[in-house]
Formats: C-alpha cells, structure tokens, sequence
C-alpha cells in the first residue's frame, strides 16, 4: 500500500497530523489518516471564513441565531464546536438550556429561549431550541397535546416575527440512521471520559425511535418554510456532517466574503 501512495500523499501522511490519524485508531488505515488530513485542510479554510462572517456580524452589528435539532448522539455538539473553535469567544454564545423551572413552566413557552437572543454582532448557538416541544416533549410525555397543539399553531408566527426584527435564522437537523445511533450509544457507554452524555432520555431513544420519527415528520411538514427552512445533515459520517453544517451556514449568511482577517 505505501509503494503506491505519490508524494504528496505521503507529505501529508508525514505530518502531525497525518501521524496523529494512522497511530490513534485500529486497525491502522493510510486511506483513513489521508481522509483526516484532507478533512483538516478543509476544515481550516471553512473556519476562516466562519471568522469573516463573524467580523461582517460585529461590524455591522448584525444578530444571528443557528438552531441545532436532531436526534440524540447525531453530532449536534461536535458540530457546533467546529463552528465556534476558531472565532471570537466574546461576540458569540452556545445556549444548551436545562429543564425548565417552576417560574418558566408557568411563563409563555417561548419566553425563556427569547431572553438568550443575541445583541448587536452576536452570533448565538441553540444546541437544541423552542423546537424540544415538536418532538423531544410530545415523545417523552412532558407536555400536554394542547400545550404541543398550541406550540405548533404559533411556531411559525414566532419565527416570522424573529426574522422581521432582522434576525438571521438558521435551522438545522443532524439525522443518523438507527444503527449508527446504537453504535455511539455503545462507545458513549464503554468510554469513562464520555459516560456523562448519557442521559435517561438517551437510554429510551432506541425504543421510541418509531415515535420520534412520526413527531420529526409532523414537524418537518409544518415548520419548514419558505422563509425559514430546515437543512437536513446525514450524520453518519461525522466529518462529512460538520462540513456540510459549516458550509450551510455560510451560504444562508449573507456576510462579506471579501474581509480580510
């Protein structure tokens, strides 16, 4: 196999990096360390224009929202750490906001999602939204159908009022497939440094997985809009999803991609 690698394959090989991808998994791969060290080339150009956008945002005082939905284990965290490693921490946020309390259990749903919006040159990220109560809520018993009902007769009405204020909105859905969901189950379990993202909620996701789709469905025929629509990520292949998630969202920003930084 190496006899048949050029040059330029075995530069890359011949890296940090290209090292780092052919000794940390097993069975050793030259076609997976090449696909590694590909992939960070990409990825790097993608993150400097993730830092133009950014500096369109600020100077212009512009607010952005990118909303992350999908199913549980799909990517969605990793996703957004590539979107967020490069650029200025100070002018951007990642809200991934708890069960709600007493106090916000009696508040307009929408209210405590409202209070996280971005101010002037922000850019916020939702790991997971207002859009719990489509599918994760519904599935799980933790609203009531009226209260799903309501929440699905005033979504778009919401979203239409966020881009109205001059909000950019951007909504993504991570989407694996049943068994790659099982699979990163099983690694969460046996991994001692990512047991913590395992949740009850997670441990139930196989099961119900039949009823998330049905309430995915529903939410897709609703909420994708012509103003504000969903893009769909296949997530099995991790890398392939996160520069897929980054290159959406510079094609619905619609920042300056002549800024020098």
């Amino acid at each position: 196999m190496v006899d048949k690698l050029n040059a330029k394959q075995l530069a890359k090989l011949n890296t940090k990096k290209g090292l780092l991808a052919l000794l940390t998994k097993e069975p050793l791969s030259i076609d997976r360390g090449l696909r590694f060290v590909n992939y960070q080339k990409k990825l790097k150009k993608l993150q400097v224009e993730l830092i133009k956008l950014q500096t369109w945002a600020i100077e212009n005082n512009e607010r952005i929202i990118i909303v992350f939905q999908g199913r549980d284990a799909a990517g969605k965290g990793g996703a957004i750490r590539r979107l967020t490693e490069r650029i200025n921490p100070r002018h951007m946020r990642i809200v991934a906001l708890p069960k709600p309390t007493k106090d916000e259990e009696s508040q307009w749903y929408f209210q405590r999602y409202v209070e996280q919006f971005p101010k002037a040159g922000e850019i916020v990220f939702f790991d997971r939204s207002w859009y719990n109560r489509a599918v994760v809520e519904p599935v799980n018993n933790f609203c009531t159908p009226k209260e799903y009902e309501i929440f699905m007769n005033q979504v778009n009405d919401f979203e239409k009022m966020i881009l109205e204020s001059g909000i950019h909105l951007v909504k993504i859905y991570m989407s694996i497939s049943k068994k790659e969901q099982a699979k990163r189950f099983a690694d969460i379990k046996s991994n001692p440094l990512k047991q913590w993202k395992m949740t009850k909620l997670d441990e139930k996701a196989q099961d119900l997985w039949d009823q998330y789709t049905e309430y995915k469905n529903a939410m897709f025929k609703k909420t994708h809009t012509k103003i504000s629509p969903w893009k769909i990520i296949r997530a099995n292949r991790k890398t392939e999803a996160r520069m897929n998630v980054i290159n959406y969202v510079l094609q619905r920003i619609p920042y300056n991609k002549d800024i020098e930084v």
